[in-house]
């Protein structure tokens, strides 16, 4: 009964936790409601433990008023929900008092054999009371969760007014006006998104949110070029093909973010996860183990039918015009080894259950064995295939000669020479489309299949747009603006091929299960978007000498980023700020890695610079979570962290100057790199220390807060962590507490464009 109210995300209120603001507003209250419940097990108390049980519980009261203030504040100004947050209000309010009335010293009962205190007379009005406030409160949570989706509705819908202005416009004034109007909406309705995707908890929607959100980006360029490029050439057929496309793949990346915020169902979302090969896998290997502890578990049957679903799936590699005869040849044969495998299997299990069994017997055994080895050597064959290709195929468009031919021909105005480069770009662009799909089958986790079909929609749809700019630029090879469009369209698929880089590597580390299905870094610089101080400079690659002598630095950047992705790993809490910002500089220190070895993102000096200025950037983000840590610390553990700290904090400002400082010749660039480079080393060699120690304490920092021995330290630390501004207002920073912080973080997100 104790436990109840706390076990379930639902807390009983029939409303399911969909974020984690919600739930992570939630946790302390569960907490400290946990801590009162179980100390019914042993009723009577000394003197000072039911000092301190009285101290949470008047806590618990005083933050659930402050938390009501909020949302009967966020009832006045929605009407719509004014009703029901002004009933959950009063319920938490109730359950509230009740609770602190529960653990009032005045109301306890002192025994008369002992002298001891006893509380919690009445067991069934604290646990009412408990289910009561947490039922309420949480649904005062969703209640105010609905205001942020109702935020981004609103925001799409503005959007949507403003598109369909700008796909009617007809003069170049119109346009440039509107467009304005529409950059700003963009920019509220991207920060509204962004906050949302980071808050869901579900991995796949996650992704799915990242896929439209980054449709939208790219295609805000896209619009703004190709609009100009009509309103110039409003008579040409291939302008307006182009215009038109974009417009539409906007509109399909806004609905998407509608339905997944309102989890609305739409007709296309039964194509969105086929069955992949993976997790057919998965399944059957599920079906195979399970026999070891019940032979009823499944039937020969199915067995078989599943192994056949299976196999057939796998013609998406064998019959590719792409697919190697021997590659062919290597999947079919470990398709049928599979099947002569599964064959063994039925027969010893059937074997088992004549002789009425109760376990796997020891043949049993040794076929799961070889069925599962047949399979996982399937499963590794798919891998390499499908790696394999998309590996050669961004060597082979990493050069992208189709683009340059497509740029060159249409200045040229040479209408055939584009007929036979559109050619070639169409056949890569079917190349990569069915390269995604393979990808897609052997990913091995949910979040990145839809990576996959995302990057393989982005091919199928930007290879057409590429030639119908093309096509314009031939018709009107002077126009400016028809080349500035066709060099967005083609820096966009150029862009896709980068992320599609960055998600080989995802789908590498989840196949040898290095780091799993974690948060991409994805503020990575794009060709074009370097900062201002850099715009003058001369945008260079290094050399083969100079990859050479760089070569030592890259390793060692490669291995500190693997050791911290290690670290990270051990963590229970993985979205604690500084784990995130740990893992976001690994990913980052990763592509200076691959630029030592002339790959990946970084492209130039000036994408290395660019990226070195944004790491110490998020090295300065991960001083101050440390900072922060640090307060919750006694002062011999402060003083090691913050003398750690300090380090961190010289080396990234070190960092960020000298990737402002500007210089002149190829020397000076060299040496800039070298420089760049190893005090990016040096950063990651600090995270590396910190990390464990950091692990620790925050272990212990836990285990203390949930200790029955620590409400002063609690409420303490719930003051000395609630820094109050000018205005007498509490800001909204993390909180490890449950009370008015916590419900104004919640309530940030809701006032996101007001802070922005």
């Amino acid at each position: 009964m104790a436990s109840s109210p706390c076990g379930s995300t639902n807390f009983d209120s029939g409303l399911e936790i969909k974020t984690r603001s919600v739930e992570q507003t939630l946790v302390p209250l569960v907490s400290q409601i946990t801590t009162l419940i179980n100390h019914k097990d042993k009723p009577k108390k000394s003197e000072r433990t039911l000092a301190a049980i009285h101290r949470v519980g008047q806590a618990v009261n005083v933050a659930v008023g402050r938390f009501v203030a909020v949302g009967e504040a966020i009832a006045s100004e929605n009407q719509e929900l004014k009703d029901e947050m002004g009933q959950a209000c009063f319920e938490a309010r109730r359950a509230g008092d009740a609770i602190a009335q529960l653990t009032d010293m005045g109301s306890a009962v002192q025994s008369q054999s002992d002298g001891r205190v006893t509380v919690f007379s009445d067991r069934t009005g604290m646990v009412k009371a408990a289910r009561l406030l947490l039922s309420s409160v949480t649904k005062v949570l969703v209640l105010a969760d609905r205001i942020v989706i109702k935020q981004i509705i609103t925001s799409r819908n503005k959007v949507l007014v403003t598109l369909d202005k700008l796909e009617r416009v007809s003069t170049f004034q119109e346009f440039v006006q509107i467009f304005g109007q529409f950059g700003n909406e963009m920019v509220e309705f991207a920060h509204l998104t962004g906050d949302r995707q980071n808050d869901l908890k579900d991995e796949k929607k996650k992704a799915r949110m990242a896929a439209a959100r980054a449709v939208l980006e790219k295609c805000t360029m896209m619009l703004l070029t190709a609009s100009k490029t009509c309103l110039r050439h409003p008579d040409c057929e291939s302008a307006r093909i182009n215009k038109d496309a974009v417009f539409h793949r906007m509109r399909c990346a806004l609905e998407q973010v509608i339905e997944i915020v309102t989890e609305a169902r739409s007709s296309g979302e039964s194509k969105v996860l086929p069955t992949s090969i993976y997790n057919s896998i998965k399944d059957f290997k599920c079906s195979v183990e399970c026999l070891r502890e019940n032979l009823h578990s499944s039937t020969p049957q199915s067995m078989a039918g599943q192994l056949e679903a299976l196999v057939e799936r796998t013609e998406d590699f064998t019959d590719s015009p792409y697919t190697s005869h021997e590659q062919r040849q290597a999947i079919l044969g470990l398709c049928q080894l599979a099947r002569q495998d599964t064959k063994q299997l039925v027969h010893a299990w059937t074997e088992a259950q004549s002789v009425h069994a109760k376990e796997a017997t020891e043949e049993m055994e040794v076929a799961i064995l070889k069925t599962c080895q047949s399979i996982n050597d399937l499963r590794r064959e798919l891998h390499k295939v499908a790696v394999g290709r998309a590996s050669d195929l961004l060597k082979v468009h990493g050069e992208h000669l189709p683009l340059r031919a497509l740029k060159a021909a249409g200045a040229e105005g040479n209408l055939e020479a584009v007929a036979e480069y559109s050619r070639t770009l169409t056949e890569q662009k079917e190349q990569l489309v069915e390269t995604c799909r393979l990808l897609c089958h052997v990913s091995g986790t949910e979040p990145l299949e839809i990576t996959c079909i995302h990057a393989e929609e982005t091919f199928h749809v930007i290879g057409p747009q590429i030639i119908s700019a093309a096509q314009t630029l031939a018709l009107h090879p002077s126009s400016k603006i028809a080349k500035e469009n066709l060099e967005v369209f083609c820096e966009a698929w150029e862009s896709q091929l980068c992320d599609m880089a960055l998600l080989l590597k995802e789908i590498n580390d989840v196949f040898e299960g290095r780091r799993g299905d974690k948060r991409p870094y994805l503020s990575l610089p794009r060709p074009g978007k370097h900062s201002a101080n850099l715009k003058s400079a001369k945008a260079v690659k290094l050399d083969a000498e100079e990859q050479t002598s760089m070569a030592k630095l890259g390793l060692e950047l490669r291995l500190l980023s693997s050791d911290v992705d290690s670290e990270v790993e051990k963590w229970e809490e993985q979205e604690h700020d500084i784990v995130r910002q740990s893992q976001s500089i690994a990913s980052m220190t990763y592509n200076m890695y691959l630029f030592t070895r002339g790959e990946g993102l970084l492209k130039t000096t000036l994408d290395l610079f660019h990226q070195a200025e944004v790491l110490s950037e998020e090295g300065l983000q991960l001083c101050s979570s440390l900072r922060t840590f640090s307060t919750q610390l006694v002062d011999e553990e402060k003083s090691v962290l913050l003398t750690e700290m300090e380090k961190l904090l010289g080396l990234c400002q070190q960092l960020q100057m000298g990737a402002k400082t500007p210089i002149q010749g190829k020397t000076a660039t060299f040496q800039k790199v070298d420089s760049s480079i190893q005090t990016s080393r040096n950063i990651m060699a600090v995270v590396l220390s910190l990390l464990p120690v950091c692990n620790r304490l925050h272990k212990k920092y836990k285990s203390e807060k949930t200790s029955l021995s620590s409400p002063q330290d609690w409420r303490e630390r719930q003051d000395a962590s609630t820094p109050v501004r000018d205005d007498g207002s509490v800001s909204s920073k993390n909180t490890n507490g449950f009370g008015v912080k916590s419900m104004e973080q919640h309530m940030a997100g809701l006032n996101l464009l007001e802070s922005k």
